[in-house]
């Protein structure tokens, strides 16, 4: 007789914060962010899969956000749970090896995971990123420099990269 063993449901708890760039949904699935989606975030999943609110996961995340809208924070040190097909996570790790105040084009993040044609494919993963900000998808461009898609929105795209080239002023953190 073979006995199967059925993994416990993950819990999942959120809570919303104001920040300069608007309202930011914070997830943790099993006390670990999962998420961070802002309003009208273009693949920002049914409310419903957020789990119950609770404040009390996310302690160290606002703090470490108040710190970067504030300038003080250029690299974030948080553990994250991102969950995606393994493409999608390494195009994800990818990111956050862009640093603070630089942009890589989709064609160049292709290129170091070792498929340089895939820049397309790189560009969806990227859309896909679910911990926006912390994990810098904003921190992407097309291969003329030119600013395109981003889950939150052009406009929140320009106003994040001037706010880490400082071409635009620290913005007060608003938590």
């Amino acid at each position: 007789m073979t006995t199967t063993t059925t993994a416990s449901p993950a819990t999942r708890r959120h809570t919303v914060v104001d920040s300069p760039y608007g309202p930011l949904t914070l997830v943790a699935t099993d006390g670990v962010l999962s998420a961070l989606y802002m309003d009208g975030h273009r693949h920002r999943p049914p409310e419903e899969t957020f789990g119950v609110p609770d404040p009390s996961p996310f302690d160290e995340t606002i703090r470490q956000l108040e710190g970067y809208f504030a300038g003080e924070l250029t690299a974030f040190d948080l553990p994250l749970r991102l969950e995606g097909t393994p493409f999608q996570r390494s195009v994800w790790a990818e990111l956050l090896e862009i640093p603070y105040g630089e942009t890589r084009s989709y064609g160049e993040l292709a290129a170091r995971l070792g498929r340089p044609g895939a820049s397309r494919a790189v560009g969806l993963a990227n859309g896909r990123n679910p911990v926006s900000i912390i994990v810098p998808c904003h921190r992407v461009i097309g291969a003329s420099g030119g600013l395109t898609g981003y889950g939150g929105g052009l406009e929140r795209k320009q106003r994040l990269l001037a706010f880490e080239n400082g071409t635009q002023e620290s913005v007060p953190a608003l938590f």
